[in-house]
């Protein structure tokens, strides 16, 4: 049922279909769940993919931008997804996000970037970015690089179409199925939007 139903189940509502009194049976049980979620042996991400960060949660006071550490109440996400390229019924190419891979850090400095993508990410891959100084030659040592740089914060979704649709994506689903997450909480969601984005097309093989 967990692994079947699009959005996800809220602690909530799994206490009401388990038909128990205790919220908190409910909220470990879809903890455990999610840390199943994780194959150890899973294969890197391949080919193109575009890579870029997020902020969720509330706003930090007197912090700013993904250079610092998260506030309290903000994480900052790494987040890196497939780019698949294919044609339509006309003919016309096209393309499509497809795995992806997300993490909780701390800065988006360049140690933290390339230890992201030495373990989520096949040697010789090429790797789209914008101009933040993290991804720097060091980090992008072992990959292709590609680098466009946004004139402004609204060209983003047009320069990474994929990468922001995965965040817009996640933003919502944990605002509207989980009504926000705490922060120290938030590596087990992000396994389980990983998990459920890359088997979005095959439910029945998630289960």
């Amino acid at each position: 049922m967990v692994t079947t139903h699009t959005p996800g189940l809220s602690a909530t509502q799994l206490q009401r279909y388990l038909g128990t009194s205790s919220y908190k049976t409910a909220w470990h049980l879809l903890q455990r769940l999610r840390r199943a979620m994780v194959n150890d042996h899973r294969t890197p991400l391949r080919g193109r993919v575009e890579a870029d960060e997020t902020l969720i949660g509330g706003p930090a006071k007197g912090k700013k931008g993904r250079g610092v550490a998260r506030g309290k109440s903000q994480s900052l996400v790494l987040g890196r997804v497939e780019v698949l390229s294919y044609k339509d019924a006309s003919g016309t190419a096209k393309t499509r996000a497809g795995r992806v891979r997300l993490a909780v850090v701390d800065h988006a400095d360049e140690e933290t970037i390339r230890m992201f993508l030495g373990n989520n990410l096949t040697p010789g891959s090429r790797v789209q970015t914008d101009g933040w100084r993290g991804y720097s030659e060091t980090a992008l040592l072992d990959y292709r690089h590609i680098v466009k740089v946004q004139d402004s914060p609204q060209s983003a979704n047009r320069l990474a179409p994929h990468i922001h649709r995965v965040f817009s994506n996640l933003k919502t689903w944990l605002q509207g199925t989980h009504h926000g997450v705490e922060p120290k909480y938030l590596d087990a969601y992000l396994d389980e939007f990983v998990f459920r984005f890359n088997r979005r097309q095959t439910p029945m093989a998630a289960f």
